[in-house]
């Protein structure tokens, strides 16, 4: 395995045990007694455990060998998720998918281990390849969830996932470089430089952008399950799963967002990615009546999704290079954020308003998102019109760029 392989690995199975409740959550419900206005709790639960590992473990990144503390997370996700898997009460289930969130930050700091491993003229190709599994393990958990739930039950999802967990970390240690750096000089100077991100203009646009983008996400794939379930389709786990695949193919296919980043086209990648992602609510809307256009829907809304992160986190990972876990986990804050306000709005949305009320919400959201990049591209523009997007600059110039134009979209 090379150096993209196995951390894409990585991130897709942690990252899965925080989404692979999603297509089984009536059945979860249905055994633990959860009624539907709650379901979106269960998915929630491991956003907040996220949400607090963002804050609170992924600024270790920047002090430890991170092939070490990778390894370490991959166990004690394991752990959460094992916990889910055995789980006869409801508190225990969210117990458990809180611990395996909490320490599925190890995404984050594997994506910025590879990022910090890649040639600097490579970083946007990595960062494309390595989030692709990112991708994988929130899609492709729909898929593989949903089928082991209809062979084993939905207990058996987490105890799969528990086992890869294991072995992943197992090979982590042993296939990958080891970190050797001096990093901060305390855990506190990597907190406070944390914090300190937040007063940056390029950090806090670009994570408003992703919690609009994250939050319109985890609308489609926290409620869409629910009219899937309901007349006149009345899919089952396994059959709702499968629109994972439209996911896949459309976020796959933004890979190459990647590259673009690298040639210095962030700002029209941010752009055209949020107003795809607002139109694609209109297919996505018709789930009444056509399984198709909600296809369709799915595979635009996962391309805009994916090439705009991939851009955020580059831009980002540009200009941090010496604290890149936490400029990405720190922007991760508001991924995870938008996707729990996302989860849990949908389905009281779809209790009120049914779906129409879920895709009016999500598009909203979409809206949101091309709003914060729109406002800061315009305040911005003539101050940056002077200065071309081209790979190769100095770190001085790059920086300059990038704080006008991919900091706003």
């Amino acid at each position: 395995m090379n150096r993209t392989v196995l951390p894409a690995a990585v991130c897709a199975v942690a990252v899965a045990s925080i989404y692979a409740a999603q297509p089984v959550l009536a059945s979860i419900g249905a055994e633990l007694g959860v009624p539907a206005t709650r379901l979106g709790w269960i998915v929630a639960a491991g956003q907040l455990g996220y949400l607090a590992g963002l804050a609170l473990l992924v600024p270790w990144g920047d002090l430890v060998d991170r092939r070490r503390l990778i390894a370490g997370h991959l166990l004690l996700t394991a752990a959460g998720a094992g916990l889910a898997a055995s789980a006869s009460r409801t508190w225990v289930l969210l117990a458990g998918l809180a611990v395996a969130g909490l320490f599925a930050v190890v995404v984050q700091t594997t994506v910025a281990y590879a990022a910090a491993l890649a040639a600097p003229g490579d970083r946007g190709r990595t960062l494309g390849a390595v989030t692709s599994g990112v991708v994988v393990g929130i899609l492709g958990a729909r898929v593989a969830a949903g089928a082991l739930a209809t062979a084993w039950g939905w207990r058996s999802v987490y105890a799969v996932l528990a086992a890869l967990l294991v072995i992943l970390a197992a090979l982590v240690l042993k296939l990958l470089p080891p970190d050797p750096r001096a990093g901060r000089s305390s855990y506190r100077d990597a907190l406070t430089s944390l914090a300190g991100l937040f007063r940056e203009r390029l950090f806090v646009s670009r994570g408003l952008i992703a919690f609009f983008l994250f939050a319109s996400f985890g609308t489609l794939w926290s409620g869409l399950a629910l009219p899937l379930a309901a007349a006149p389709w009345r899919l089952g786990p396994a059959e709702t799963g499968l629109f994972g695949l439209a996911g896949l193919v459309g976020a796959l296919g933004a890979t190459r967002a990647g590259r673009w980043a690298d040639a210095g086209f962030t700002r029209a990648v941010t752009g055209g990615g949020l107003a795809l992602l607002a139109v694609s609510w209109a297919a996505i809307g018709q789930a009444s009546w056509s399984l198709w256009l909600v296809a369709a829907g799915v595979v635009a809304l996962d391309f805009a999704v994916q090439a705009v992160h991939v851009s955020n986190q580059h831009l980002l990972a540009t200009a941090h290079p010496d604290r890149t876990s936490s400029a990405i986990g720190g922007y991760m804050l508001f991924y995870s954020l938008g996707s729990a306000v996302g989860a849990t709005a949908t389905t009281a949305v779809y209790a009120a308003a049914g779906w129409t009320g879920s895709s009016v919400l999500g598009a909203g959201f979409a809206l949101g998102a091309l709003a914060v990049s729109l406002r800061g591209r315009g305040r911005h523009a003539g101050r940056c019109r002077s200065v071309p997007e081209r790979p190769g600059r100095s770190r001085r110039s790059a920086r300059r760029t990038t704080g006008g134009t991919g900091g706003s979209g």
